[in-house]
Formats: C-alpha cells, sequence, structure tokens
C-alpha cells in the first residue's frame, strides 16, 4: 500500500489559514521563483484560469515536484472541498480525490471527475488506498488531517513552514486532543521563504 502523508503549507506557528479561510502570505512561495515544478509545460497544475503558473526556487522545485509526482490519490475535508469547488475536477496532482462529508457530491457536478465522498475517515483511508495502489495518499492537514492522524494512519507529516506568524486561525493539526510522537525529520529542505520539513509518524 502507498504512504500516508498529512501535508500543508504551514505558518510557523502552526495555521493553515486565519479564521475566515485565508491563507495570507502561504503559497506565495509557489509563485515567486524561476523554476517550474514541472519539467517541461507545467499546465497540468495551472488551475486558476488566469495564467499563474507555479514557479518556485530551485531547491524547492527539487522537493516539490517528486512528491507531487508519488502522489495517486487525495484526501481532503469537505470544507476545503467548498472553498476551491474541488479545483474543479483537476487536482493539483494525483488521479483521485477522496472527501470526507456528511453531505453527498453535488449534484452534476463534474461526473468526469474521479471524487469519491465518504463519511469516515477510517472509509476514507480505505478508498484512498484502493485508488492509489502503491502510489502516495496526501491527507490535507486541518481538521480532518487531525482525525486521521490521530486514528493511527499517517505515515508521516509533511509541513511548508512559510516565516509568517498568523496568532490565531486554522490549525495544522486541527483540535487533535493529546500528545503524538514524531521520528526526527529525515527531509529539511530550505527554500526562498519556506522550509520543507518531513516526519515520519514514531509507531
Amino acid at each position: 500500500m502507498g504512504t500516508v502523508i498529512m501535508h500543508n503549507v504551514v505558518s510557523v506557528d502552526g495555521f493553515i489559514a486565519d479564521g475566515n479561510d485565508d491563507v495570507g502570505p502561504l503559497h506565495d512561495w509557489y509563485f515567486s521563483g524561476d523554476t517550474p515544478i514541472t519539467e517541461g509545460d507545467d499546465q497540468q497544475y495551472d488551475h486558476s484560469g488566469a495564467g499563474s503558473r507555479f514557479r518556485v526556487s530551485k531547491a524547492s522545485a527539487q522537493y516539490v515536484r517528486p512528491m507531487w509526482e508519488s502522489i495517486g490519490t487525495i484526501v481532503m475535508g469537505r470544507n476545503l472541498f467548498d472553498l476551491v469547488n474541488g479545483w474543479e475536477g483537476r487536482p493539483p496532482a494525483g488521479d483521485h480525490v477522496v472527501v470526507v462529508s456528511h453531505r453527498p457530491k453535488p449534484e452534476g457536478w463534474h461526473p468526469e471527475a474521479s471524487y469519491h465522498f465518504v463519511d469516515d475517515v477510517r472509509a476514507a483511508i480505505d478508498k484512498a488506498q484502493e485508488l492509489a495502489g502503491e502510489r502516495t495518499i496526501a491527507v490535507n492537514a486541518g481538521e480532518v488531517g487531525g482525525q486521521i492522524l490521530a486514528a493511527g494512519l499517517v505515515d508521516e507529516v509533511a509541513m511548508d513552514v512559510v516565516p509568517v506568524v498568523f496568532g490565531s486561525g486554522k490549525r495544522y493539526f486541527g483540535s487533535i486532543d493529546g500528545q503524538l510522537l514524531l521520528e526526527d525529520p529525515h527531509v529539511v529542505i530550505q527554500g526562498d521563504r519556506v522550509l520543507h520539513l518531513r516526519f515520519k509518524v514514531r509507531r
């Protein structure tokens, strides 16, 4: 089965957005470099409709590119799905998306897209593993990600840490209760205005 990685861009004080779901400068590094995330034309990752492309520092590209290419399935919560309208059926990485939600997929919404709605975090990971095979499952951080981590279903935690302090907002680990130990980081890469970290979850 594929590795389950909980991942998000995060402020140094642990927030993935403010209280209004505004990410502020957290994603600026995606557009401030001179290296496209893909080797050639990175149109496949351009879902803005405005022609803006992901261009990052060389160090970040060497980290992000293979990570994104390894992803088979993304697991996200309903709040993020609604905020981005499911990336209009074209996820930024991977071929499939599993949405944890007590509400069904909106009627008529992009029937061609491989998006699957389930109401339980364990069912979400089971479905994601089925779809991804040996490829990576990327779990978006936040409330749903924290629940999946607390259930013991996450193998690694990946954080793109941006040097900004939010003070309050949506927490990377959601409202997780209690302590969980991670191993020492096995990936530490400094980009421009971002620090990429990856930790294995201690079993």
